[in-house]
This record gives structure tokens, C-alpha cells and sequence, in this order.
């Protein structure tokens, strides 16, 4: 029951949005609001896809490796949605200025960078990728979420920065920096290598 539940939780936030666009309760600029809204969502279905580890092995609930795959491709969804609405509702889909976008403004840089580095991610979520793969392979592929993860906060940063609003930043600053040194072993905190 719980990975029903939480499927449907994760459609929420698109459905919940697309419902407040239809009722005109998105703001001034309702077409940044939803690109922003839909961005803010692949930031933090990425960041709960990293704390299914950790939970895991805190308080022993194995079970929930099987909600890790669902959480990443939720993630990718809105990715995509978020990838989409700029390429269509802010640019109609000019090249020519999306280019232009993408080289001169870092933040757009480094997004669609998390963004291209997110494919393979998705491409290779199936059973039958991770045979295809070898398991050792597989593994090493999925480490770049760490790097997609630092380059979303990023991403996230820098469009805040532009605008002056940093408080929010902060939150998914910490919560990576938590997530990330949480997968460094403990012994290589305290223990020394042996000497030569």
C-alpha cells in the first residue's frame, strides 16, 4: 500500500499545479511560476531519490529500496516537464535563443547539464538495463547523480541569486551537503591508512 500511496503523492504537486494555472492563481507571471514550480520538484524528488539510502540503512526498513527507482523517475518527470515548459512556454521553441540562453546565463548552463546527465539515468532504471549493464557497471553509471545533484543546487542557486532570493537555496545547500556526507564512510573520517 505504501508504494501506491506514495506514487500518487508524487503526481500531486503537478496536478495541484496545473489546476492552480487553470484557476489564473499562479501570479504576475504565471509561465515562470510553473517553470520554476516544476523545477523545484525534480530538485526535491532528487534529493528524497539520495535519502532513501541513508533511511534505509538508519532505521533497517530494507523495503524501501523498492520506492528508490519510482522516486528517480518521478524526478526525471518533472525534469522533463520543467525542461519542456521552458523550451516551449519561455522560448516557443526558438534554437536560436535557446542556444543563446544556454551559453550566456550559468544558471541555464549548469541546468541543462544536470538535465542531459539525468538521461542516461532514466534510460538505463530497467531490470533488464541493469542486466545489460553488469550490476559493477550500473552502478558506477548512477554515481553521476551526485554530480546532477550538486549541479541542480546549483542551478537552483544561481536563478535565485539573479533575483535576489537566497534563503530557499540554503535549505537544499544543507540538505545535499547532509546526503552527500552521509555516504562517506566513517572510517575514512577517523581511521588513518596504514602506513608504507
Amino acid at each position: 500500500m505504501f508504494k501506491p500511496t506514495l506514487f500518487v503523492l508524487c503526481l500531486f504537486p503537478i496536478v495541484w499545479l496545473l489546476w492552480r494555472e487553470s484557476m489564473g492563481q499562479l501570479g504576475a507571471n504565471p509561465i515562470e511560476a510553473m517553470i520554476r514550480e516544476l523545477g523545484l520538484w525534480a530538485l526535491r524528488l532528487l534529493l528524497l531519490t539520495l535519502c532513501v539510502t541513508p533511511i534505509r540503512q538508519l532505521l533497517q526498513w530494507h523495503a524501501l529500496i523498492r520506492v528508490r527507482r519510482m522516486l528517480g523517475l518521478y524526478c526525471f518527470f518533472y525534469a522533463v516537464s520543467h525542461v519542456v515548459s521552458y523550451l516551449w512556454l519561455d522560448q516557443s521553441f526558438d534554437v536560436g535563443d535557446i542556444i543563446n540562453d544556454i551559453i550566456k546565463r550559468p544558471f541555464i548552463t549548469v541546468g541543462f547539464l544536470s538535465f542531459v546527465l539525468l538521461i542516461p539515468l532514466a534510460i538505463t532504471s530497467s531490470n533488464r538495463m541493469i542486466q545489460r549493464l553488469g550490476g559493477k557497471q550500473w552502478r558506477q553509471l548512477h554515481r553521476l547523480v551526485y554530480l546532477i545533484g550538486i549541479l541542480s543546487v546549483l542551478h537552483f542557486w544561481w536563478m535565485a541569486e539573479s533575483k535576489s532570493r537566497l534563503a530557499e537555496p540554503w535549505l537544499y545547500v544543507v540538505a545535499l551537503a547532509i546526503l552527500l556526507a552521509m555516504r562517506i564512510p566513517l572510517t575514512r573520517l577517523f581511521l588513518k591508512p596504514p602506513a608504507r
